[in-house]
C-alpha cells in the first residue's frame, strides 16, 4: 500500500506528536503533510529523517499567530494538498481540522483523532477559556468552520479516537462511530526505583499553557508547604512567570528535559498530578503509572478512563490515585493528604499501566490500516 501521514501543524511537541512519530515509525517510507513547520520548534525534531511535505500556505501560517487567527482559512489550507495518488491516508487531527484534502476514488482516510476542535465546540482550549475578541471570532467565523469541520468529517472512512472519552465526542459532533485505540506511551528505563523521602516533592508534566488546572496546583502546592516539580516548555507568554509567582518558592520550573532526566522524575514524584479539565486522553498521568507513580486527578475527561480510585462506583482490584472533583485549594489539599496516607501498590500501579503500551497501539493501528 502507498500510505501518506497527515497532522495538524509541527510546532511544539506533545503527545499528539509522539502518536505522529509512532506512525511514522511504523511506515518509514510515508510522507507527512502538514499546514505548517516551525523549524525553531521541538516538534520538527522528532521527524528529522522524514520527508515533511507543508501547504502552500504555510508561508502565511509561520507569521507571528496567523496560524491561528487565520483559522476560517482551512478549507483553503488542506484542499490545496493533493493525497490521490496514495491507497492509504492517516490523518492525525484535532484543533487545526487536518481533513478536507484531496483523495482518489478508492483512497481510505482514516482518522485518528485526538479531539473535535475544543475550541470550536465550547470546551476549554488550551490557552483557556476566550476573552471577548476570541468570543467574537467565534461568533463571525464559528458557524463557517464547523460546517467545513462536518462536511470534511463525513469524507473519513474509518474514526479512531485516542479514547473513549473522545469516541463520544465524535458520536456527538460528527454522527460517526469509532474504534478507540490508546495512544503509545513508551517509557524509559528509570535509575529510581522509587521517592527519596527526605526531599518528596509532586509533578507535573504539561506544556505551560492556560487551562491545565496549573495555576491552581501551584497555588495548592505553596499553601500546603509541598515541592512541585513543573516541566514542560512554554507555549503561553506569562505563564511560567504567573506559576512561579503564586507557588512561590515551592515551585520549581524545570523546563524541557531528557527523556532520561523525565523518567528519573517520574519514578521520584509522591504522585502527579493532572487536573486539567475534560482531558482528551492525557499521555503523562499513563507514563506516571508505568514507573509506579500514583495519580491525583480531577475526575474528568480522559482520567476517568486511566486512573482507578474507589470513586464514584468505579470498580477496580487496582487503585492507582486518588480523584477530585474541585480544583480549589481546599480539593486539592485534601488529595494530597489521601495521596500521602496510603500505602501504595507501585508494581500493581506498573501492571495496570501496561495496557496503554506502545505495542498495544501498534497492533491496534496495524489491524485497522490493513483492513
Amino acid at each position: 500500500m502507498k500510505i501518506a501521514l497527515v497532522h495538524d501543524y509541527l510546532k511544539e511537541s506533545g503527545g499528539a506528536e509522539r502518536v505522529l512519530s509512532t506512525l511514522s515509525d511504523m511506515y518509514p517510507a510515508a510522507p507527512i503533510y502538514t499546514a505548517f513547520v516551525d523549524r525553531h520548534g521541538t516538534a520538527v525534531m522528532m521527524f528529522q529523517n522524514r520527508k515533511i511535505v507543508e501547504s502552500p500556505w504555510a508561508w502565511f501560517l509561520k507569521i507571528g499567530r496567523f496560524y491561528s487567527y487565520f483559522r476560517f482559512l482551512l478549507p483553503w489550507v488542506w484542499g490545496s494538498l493533493d493525497l490521490s495518488s496514495y491507497d492509504v491516508v492517516v490523518t492525525s487531527c484535532s484543533g487545526y481540522i487536518a481533513r478536507g484534502f484531496r483523495v482518489g476514488k478508492h483512497t481510505k482516510v482514516i482518522a485518528y483523532c485526538h479531539t473535535p476542535p475544543r475550541w470550536l465546540y465550547g470546551y476549554t482550549a488550551a490557552s483557556g477559556n476566550p476573552g471577548f475578541w476570541g468570543r467574537l471570532y467565534l461568533t463571525v467565523f464559528g458557524p463557517y468552520v464547523r460546517y467545513f469541520d462536518y462536511i470534511s468529517a463525513k469524507r473519513v472512512n474509518v474514526w479512531v479516537a485516542n479514547s473513549h472519552e473522545v469516541a463520544a465526542r465524535i458520536k456527538k459532533f460528527y454522527r460517526k462511530e469509532a474504534t478507540v485505540v490508546y495512544p503509545p506511551v513508551e517509557v524509559q528505563d528509570s535509575r529510581r526505583e522509587k521517592g527519596d523521602s527526605t526531599n518528596p516533592y509532586y509533578l507535573v508534566v504539561s506544556r505551560l499553557v492556560g487551562a491545565k488546572g496549573l495555576f491552581e496546583t501551584a497555588r495548592a502546592a505553596g499553601a500546603m508547604k509541598r515541592r512541585l516539580v513543573v516541566v514542560g516548555e512554554v507555549v503561553v507568554p506569562n505563564v511560567a512567570d504567573r506559576i512561579q509567582r503564586v507557588g512561590g518558592m515551592y515551585v520549581e520550573l524545570r523546563g524541557r528535559v531528557s527523556d532520561a532526566e523525565l523518567s528519573d522524575l517520574y519514578a521520584g514524584a509522591t504522585a502527579y498530578l493532572a487536573l486539567a479539565e475534560d482531558e482528551d486522553f492525557g499521555m503523562t498521568v499513563v507514563e506516571a503509572m508505568a514507573h509506579g507513580v500514583p495519580v491525583l486527578a480531577r475526575y474528568s475527561g480522559g482520567y476517568k478512563e486511566t486512573v482507578r480510585d474507589q470513586f464514584k462506583n468505579q470498580k477496580s482490584k487496582i487503585k492507582t490515585g486518588v480523584f477530585i472533583k474541585d480544583i480549589d485549594v481546599k480539593s486539592i489539599e485534601e488529595g494530597m493528604k489521601k495521596i500521602e496516607n496510603i500505602k501504595w501498590d507501585r508494581e500493581g500501579i506498573k501492571k495496570w499501566a501496561e495496557q496503554f503500551s506502545r505495542p498495544q497501539f501498534e497492533r491496534g493501528m496495524r489491524k485497522i490500516i490493513s483492513l
